[in-house]
């Protein structure tokens, strides 16, 4: 379950910086000397004269995975959307107290995307909580067995933070297998099985990561770690292409989006019939709340990818403010041919 959080170092990064600090040096000069695996970029003319960016990974002797595929362009097919959204997040900041809301979307009928307020950065609380479960399939895809080995949960964490969606956790005293703690972290965003699960990350598998996606290396000595819209995304895309991970793991990871048990925000947008991939995340302080969530929505043949970042005062508006937009983009893309 998601926490407001403070502006000291947030438990996830805590412990994974103090694992960074040891192995920093080693990943940057000896981790190179091995199989590297760098992202190779292709850009081709596409029909409307807008350049495609592909990304693939390189390093392999054979092959060359394909990452993603976007026009450098946004999709003029999303531009009515787009202002239906900039005009809803417009009112909200003028009658509603909102600080900033970003949107990305990214439809895969006509592989089209566009954003709104693209470079407003945030806290991303709990959606970092994707990144690691990314980070231990991978782990596991290396060694496999890590899924299975058990946990003991035998002292409390020093969480000092405000929660303000509640989920059941785990329970002190107890054994849990990693994959029964990622359904935790996950489905239930519970901070105490995060925190077990940190304690055993290898964090060179995490920083990799954020690598081959081209974000910047979480810094050991920052006491903020800040997302795009966009940026985060990649984290959703990169589990929907299944090209990162394996496919199994893949779904895997969608299945236990899949769970998320938070129904305040793009859930509310979306039918129950249709099923959702999704993480939602605090951050912030008592009084500067963020409240943010990403999805990938299986609509029929129009599957699409929905992030919403927000700031403001209560989460109330907020999760008001995240359930219209996907109702927008809902409406939108259903009428869609």
């Amino acid at each position: 379950m998601n926490s407001i959080y403070s502006k000291k170092l947030s438990l996830v990064y805590t412990i994974v910086s103090v694992a960074l600090a040891a192995v920093i040096t080693y990943f940057l000069t000896s981790y190179s000397d091995k199989k590297e695996v760098n992202k190779i970029l292709e850009y081709s003319e596409s029909k409307n004269a807008c350049t495609t960016k592909i990304e693939r990974l390189g390093g392999y002797p054979f092959v060359r995975p394909l990452l993603f595929v976007d026009d450098q362009c946004e999709g003029d097919g999303l531009s009515n959307t787009k202002k239906e959204i900039s005009d809803l997040i417009q009112n909200y900041k003028t009658y509603q107290g909102l600080t900033s809301a970003s949107v990305y979307i990214k439809e895969y009928r006509h592989n089209e995307w566009m954003t709104v307020n693209e470079e407003e950065s945030y806290e991303p609380g709990s959606l970092f909580k994707v990144p690691i479960l990314i980070a231990y399939l991978k782990m596991n895809e290396e060694h496999p067995g890590v899924l299975d080995k058990e946990l003991s949960f035998n002292q409390s964490f020093n969480i000092d933070k405000n929660v303000a969606y509640k989920s059941s956790g785990i329970q002190l005293g107890n054994s849990y297998k990693v994959r029964d703690l990622l359904k935790y972290m996950i489905a239930n965003s519970d901070n105490n099985a995060t925190a077990l699960l940190n304690n055993n990350l290898k964090p060179e598998v995490l920083l990799k990561l954020f690598k081959d996606l081209e974000l910047e290396l979480p810094n050991v000595n920052a006491k903020q770690y800040f997302f795009t819209v966009k940026q985060y995304s990649l984290f959703m895309r990169a589990i929907y292409n299944a090209t990162y991970l394996s496919i199994d793991d893949s779904e895997y990871a969608a299945e236990l989006l899949n769970k998320c048990d938070f129904n305040d925000g793009i859930r509310k947008g979306v039918p129950g019939s249709v099923k959702m991939a999704h993480k939602f995340g605090e951050s912030g302080t008592p009084v500067d709340k963020q409240l943010h969530e990403s999805a990938i929505v299986y609509l029929k043949d129009k599957p699409y990818m929905l992030t919403v970042m927000t700031k403001g005062k209560d989460n109330a508006t907020l999760s008001k403010l995240i359930s219209e937009i996907s109702a927008v983009v809902y409406k939108d893309q259903n009428n869609k041919s």
